[in-house]
């Protein structure tokens, strides 16, 4: 078991309020647990995922320890900007993805 970190920004109440039963609302959109298991971990993002086709200009974080991953942490990204920790000679950095530009 890990610390698990959530950021949101601009997500519905409803979103809100699961989150605040699950794990503790350190600040606006920012939600903490000091101790969750990787299964609740993962049913807590599967609702967000489900949840997430209804929100409209939204975005969520979810952040935990990992040894095996860059930096020692794993991230999952909804909405944009997608993230991605990679190791680029010794270094952690964050990875965005290029927007798309239509013509």
């Amino acid at each position: 078991m890990s610390m698990t970190v959530v950021v949101t920004r601009n997500v519905s109440d409803r979103t809100r309020g699961f989150l605040a039963s699950s794990m503790l609302e350190m600040a606006p959109g920012v939600y903490s647990a000091p101790r969750l298991s990787p299964a609740v971990r993962d049913r807590i993002w599967d609702v967000l995922m489900e949840w997430f086709v209804a929100e409209t200009e939204a975005s969520i974080v979810m952040l935990w320890q990992e040894a095996q991953m860059p930096g020692g942490q794993a991230v999952k990204v909804l909405g944009e900007p997608t993230v991605e920790l990679v190791e680029l000679d010794g270094l952690v950095l964050t990875k965005r993805s290029s927007p798309t530009v239509s013509q």
